[in-house]
């Protein structure tokens, strides 16, 4: 008896490849020029110089591991102040939420990264391997010299992008002339190595190979932006109302809307959705589609805009034979703008009045004093100094709240004395090792509050750092 049991149905549906056409247009002509600064900016940046001085890097845009320190142009960032980092972080989320209310998803369809070497990688393809239905010929096609030789030279360029921009990369975290030369004759770590592999192999992969599918399924973006969406927001839209019914045009039929069902939209669309079918997620925003449609309303001579970039509130108005207006100032943007101004200001003003010193005092723990052969309590303490400035600076130091202190500094002032002259190399930090003693009977507490007085010889700027002096609990 044959076995009349259904197979149950898939649960993932299998993915269908993308093979964008090329389109010319507006739009397209946009993420052109857009890949191009991109692209630009990335491989060139790091050969950029910026004098800082003797004993600094002189590369205007590096992640100093070695430092460590952030530099960028004039601005230098110590670890100390990574939160400027966070704050660009923020920046930067705010930033996109204010666009993507404005504009819908436009760093997706014309900044990203994703987006920008795909498009640069579909490119090559397209070179190589031909159009739209001679990619999708040649790859259901057998196995023959021509495809191979065509896949052989597609995937050595993509390589050799992928190498290109896993090398800038370290560009990024070393001084990039020096670093170019120790990974050409063989001389870089092991560590550079396999950066470069790392940024080469994640590229080739994901510009190359799953290209949608990480704006589908890998990137969290999609899932949240339509909360930053208004009515107001422009986006890409199809007027459903103008286009359908849709069917080819014939004569005496006048019946149909202006969508002549040709599927160019569709066809060039780099995440192969149909926009026809209304607003969805995976839809990243590039407006190719928008180009497509043009170009076939332009030959047909009707209007164009059957699917356009504007807002629902525009579409809607021509929809009814009522003005339009873009309204970009609205309760939703001007919150984002404002925080982001307020964010800008919080994070200049602290730029713009960082101190250029910075003390940090540690008191020894173990033992907390020590009783001294002639009555008087001693306290040890690792006393560091941040010299942000590329020049030597000298300080004078003493000591504040108990009476007649004495300090002394190990490989300065062996002998102890009330005030001591330390030197701090430029762009450094002085580390050194500060004995106080005091008599019994200057004491009140189990912990005595004093003070560290630092003086810049120089300048005259007065820096008091208060610490606890301990003695016994009697």
């Amino acid at each position: 008896m044959a076995d009349t049991k259904e197979k149950p149905p898939a649960l993932y549906e299998k993915q269908v490849k993308a093979y964008p056409q090329r389109i010319k247009g507006t739009f397209r002509n946009i993420k052109w020029l857009t890949l191009s600064v991109v692209l630009g900016l990335y491989y060139v940046l790091p050969w950029f110089r910026w004098d800082r001085g003797p004993s600094l890097p002189n590369q205007a845009v590096l992640m100093d591991m070695s430092g460590p320190r952030i530099y960028f142009f004039a601005i230098e960032i110590w670890p100390q102040e990574i939160y400027y980092l966070t704050g660009l972080l923020v920046l930067g989320a705010i930033g996109l939420f204010l666009a993507t209310a404005i504009a819908g998803r436009v760093w997706c369809g014309f900044t990203c990264p994703q987006t920008i070497w795909t498009d640069l990688f579909i490119y090559v393809e397209g070179l190589i391997e031909g159009d739209r239905n001679k990619r999708i010929k040649l790859d259901k096609g057998p196995m023959t010299v021509n495809k191979i030789w065509r896949k052989t030279l597609k995937h050595t360029v993509w390589l050799v992008i992928s190498i290109l921009t896993g090398g800038v990369f370290i560009f990024y975290f070393a001084n990039a002339p020096e670093i170019l030369v120790d990974m050409v004759t063989g001389q870089a770590s092991t560590t550079v190595y396999g950066f470069v592999a790392l940024t080469t192999g994640m590229t080739y992969l994901l510009a190359g190979m799953a290209r949608e599918q990480v704006c589908i399924y890998m990137c969290p973006w999609p899932r949240f932006q339509g909360s930053m969406f208004d009515e107001d927001s422009l986006i890409v839209t199809y007027e459903e109302w103008r286009g359908e019914p849709r069917g080819k045009p014939k004569k005496g039929l006048d019946s149909l809307g202006d969508c002549v069902d040709c599927n160019l939209c569709v066809a060039v669309c780099p995440v192969g959705i149909d926009i026809r079918k209304g607003q969805q997620f995976e839809c990243i925003g590039c407006a190719l589609c928008v180009d497509a449609c043009d170009s076939i309303m332009t030959k047909l001579n009707r209007p164009l805009g059957l699917i356009t970039y504007d807002s629902i509130t525009n579409q809607n108005a021509r929809k009814n034979g009522k003005p339009q207006t873009t309204n970009i100032v609205r309760p939703r943007t001007m919150s984002y703008a404002a925080m982001l101004l307020l964010v800008i200001g919080i994070m200049g003003y602290g730029l713009m009045n960082r101190s250029e010193l910075e003390i940090n005092v540690q008191r020894d723990r173990a033992p907390l004093f020590v009783h001294l052969s002639n009555g008087d309590i001693r306290n040890g303490y690792t006393f560091k100094i941040l010299n942000m400035v590329n020049e030597e600076q000298t300080y004078t130091l003493s000591i504040d709240g108990l009476d007649d202190a004495k300090l002394w500094v190990i490989g300065v002032a062996p002998d102890p004395v009330e005030q001591v002259t330390i030197h701090v190399g430029a762009d450094q930090v002085g580390t050194f090792r500060i004995f106080v003693s005091v008599s019994p009977d200057a004491l009140e507490e189990h912990f005595d509050d004093m003070e560290f007085v630092l003086i810049n010889t120089k300048t005259g700027e007065k820096t008091e750092t208060e610490v606890a002096f301990a003695g016994p609990e009697d």
